[in-house]
């Protein structure tokens, strides 16, 4: 018997590979501090918490629709049209089983075989993958760090080819925490309008934006928001990552499609954490009270971050949004720690994570070899220890 070729062609997460080792030495009672972390440090708010002992007590333990439930699906509206002048209709809305779903729902849905996709890197690991389980190839479209690994319009139509179906967005940026202004998006949604393209505009960490508003690039134009499959979620913003709610809004085509795939594979989004959702959107009081808090605690720790890998002569790519600072560790290449050879980001961290208990993500993965990635959700207190381990480590780095 065989595996299937789709799912041997799918590379293994270096992020959960790193971060399983750092979880085992943890419960082996080694001290380590982890800047790996994917989601907020931050508990879901007690409003959020207490609305899902309610639906509870409600009795919402039922299959609801598959693509979410009215209520809901009229909340998100609401908040796309509010936070982002966006204007839906509920059967435009398809909630699914978090955004990475979302993102299989969409690619499903609009790539047939061949069909290319443009992911500018870096880019979050699943990306690829996600567009080769659903048929499609990954065309990666390297960007330079003197424009903070933005795409540039220039860089996106030189990539367009007769095969390409879609690009992907991400903003802010995983794993770089770029941040594009409206003049950039209006200038990529020119070049966009020109072709035959969709967008997959994945906004998961619209909240955590430190310099910038945000703007959503279906937003620009009425074309740009039929061709646009906006992406978000609950994870981030409410610090919901265990919930698993994630949503899409797409044209109406788009959107009946993606909910009649979801309706045969997952079907409904589980009842309790959508009504939970929905009053973690409703309750703009509680809510803008608790993202507030977040982004003013996350800004915090982005410029403790910096001074201190500034402090120690790294060269880092200064995040906007997001919460993690990918670091170049080039010039450590070919060097040795205690006679083991530094080759690659992947080396150099599972070294760092045996020899200094600090867990950092290798980012060839993400389609920057010559990086790590540090995620500040993590106390002040253990960037600070998690930094002098790390200044330590690279003290005893040798030619």
């Amino acid at each position: 018997m065989k595996i299937a070729k789709r799912a041997k062609q799918i590379s293994p997460s270096l992020t959960l590979e790193i971060t399983a080792k750092a979880k085992k030495m943890k419960s082996d009672g080694i001290p380590v501090v982890s800047f790996a972390a994917g989601e907020p440090d931050f508990n879901t708010p007690d409003y959020i918490i207490e609305a899902g002992h309610k639906a509870l007590e409600m009795g919402l333990t039922k299959y609801t629709p598959a693509a979410g439930t009215a209520q809901l699906k009229t909340a998100i509206c609401e908040k796309l049209k509010n936070d982002n002048a966006l204007e839906y209709l509920p059967s435009q809305i398809v909630v699914s089983n978090g955004g990475k779903h979302s993102l299989f729902n969409a690619f499903m849905t609009i790539l047939e075989p061949g069909d290319e996709v443009i992911i500018p890197a870096p880019y979050w690991l699943s990306y690829p993958e996600i567009v080769k389980m659903t048929g499609g190839v990954p065309v990666i479209v390297n960007t330079k760090p003197e424009n903070n690994f933005k795409i540039t319009a220039v860089e996106l139509e030189k990539a367009i080819t007769d095969k390409t179906k879609a690009f992907i967005l991400n903003n802010p940026n995983n794993p770089t925490g770029a941040v594009y202004t409206r003049s950039e998006l209006n200038a990529l949604a020119a070049v966009i309008e020109n072709h035959d393209v969709y967008v997959v505009s994945d906004e998961i960490y619209e909240k955590l934006n430190y310099e910038h508003r945000h703007h959503s690039i279906a937003a620009c134009t009425d074309i740009l928001k039929d061709r646009t499959i906006v992406i978000n979620g609950m994870s981030k913003t409410y610090s919901m990552t265990g919930w698993r709610v994630g949503y899409a809004a797409a044209n109406e085509s788009i959107a009946a499609a993606m909910a009649g795939l979801q309706s045969h594979s997952t079907s409904n989004v589980n009842a309790v954490a959508q009504y939970a959702s929905y009053v973690a959107l409703s309750d703009k009081l509680h809510g803008d009270a608790f993202l507030e808090d977040m982004r003013a605690t996350f800004d915090a720790r982005r410029a403790l971050m910096m001074l201190r890998l500034s402090r120690l002569g790294l060269k880092y790519i200064e995040p906007k949004g997001a919460f993690y600072v990918m670091v170049s560790i080039k010039e450590f290449e070919g060097k040795k720690y205690e006679g083991q050879v530094i080759r690659s980001a992947y080396d150099l961290a599972n070294i760092m994570l045996e020899h200094a208990q600090v867990a950092v993500i290798p980012c060839e993965s993400f389609g920057a070899p010559d990086y790590i990635r540090l995620s500040y959700a993590a106390s002040e207190k253990d960037i600070e220890r998690g930094l002098d381990s790390i200044r330590s480590f690279f003290a005893q780095i040798k030619e």
